[in-house]
């Protein structure tokens, strides 16, 4: 591997990747809409774009191998503000990655895709989308459009079905955690793996209590080491007993499939912000 580029390299999960993909790579193609990322790694340059521009994604990618595409606005909302960057951006990374002829995308997909789905349902990568919002509908699209790129002009991609990449501060947390390390981990496996075509892998760590069936993507190699188990007793303890009535407590979405369509939910979670500094 020579050159892989990073979108959303100034979000949060992108600052935990930049490091090791500039490790893995004689060159790291950084890129956002924001100003500036900080002080870059050996390797790094940093490109300011935004993914609704095509014309800058085809600057961003020219040269590239692969692209790891995690930038997105990852929070629920209008559709027309969704619209640009995780639509049409979505569209613009294949479609560059095409033409500059990459050999595969890496998509933050997300489990709202599917988050319709109750947590009692152990689900595979296989099931038909069921996503519970505009976001999560956004996810649909790009693996939608990861299919029908590998089928009709054989551009590979794998698509990480990322539950809950976070600090654990809540009982949901014990299904749905992914640590830091296993997203590493799990981003390059996916680059490292010698072909994928197609391929959905959900994006967890190894809990005890998943409710998620990963084993078609296990070609990829990867094998989470983390496990939320360890703050059961904690996140127990704090929080009174679930209600299977309400499809926030018993969807994969969380707090999304309860959310109104277009209306966001991220600030409500309680989501830490440890965004990793250079």
């Amino acid at each position: 591997m020579t050159t892989i580029a990073l979108t959303g390299a100034a979000g949060r999960l992108g600052s935990y990747l930049r490091e090791p993909l500039a490790k893995m790579s004689d060159r790291l193609v950084s890129t956002d809409i924001a100003d500036e990322i900080g002080k870059l790694y050996e390797g790094e340059e940093y490109i300011q774009a935004d993914l609704a521009d095509k014309d800058a994604i085809m600057k961003v990618l020219e040269g590239v191998d692969m692209v790891v595409h995690f930038g997105a606005i990852v929070d629920e909302g209008p559709f027309e503000e969704l619209l640009g960057p995780n639509f049409i951006g979505a569209y613009n990374i294949w479609e560059a990655a095409h033409q500059h002829g990459l050999k595969r995308v890496i998509y933050a997909s997300s489990i709202h895709a599917v988050g319709m789905y109750q947590v009692n349902e152990f689900i595979g990568t296989d099931v038909p989308h069921r996503p519970d919002t505009f976001y999560g509908l956004a996810k649909c699209f790009a693996e939608d459009l990861g299919r029908m790129y590998w089928e009709k002009r054989q551009l590979e991609s794998v698509h990480l079905r990322i539950f809950s990449c976070t600090q654990v501060n809540a009982a949901r947390g014990l299904s749905a955690w992914l640590s830091y390390d296993d997203l590493v981990q799990l981003v390059v496996r996916s680059i490292e793996a010698p072909v994928t075509g197609f391929a959905i892998c959900y994006g967890v760590s190894n809990n005890d209590r998943i409710g998620l069936d990963n084993s078609s993507a296990s070609f990829l190699g990867y094998r989470p080491k983390d496990n939320a188990e360890v703050y059961a007793k904690e996140m127990l303890a704090k929080e009174p007993p679930m209600d299977p009535t309400n499809p926030k407590h018993m969807c994969f979405g969380g707090a999304f499939a309860e959310t109104p369509l277009g209306v966001g939910v991220t600030s409500t979670m309680g989501i830490t912000d440890d965004t990793k500094k250079t």
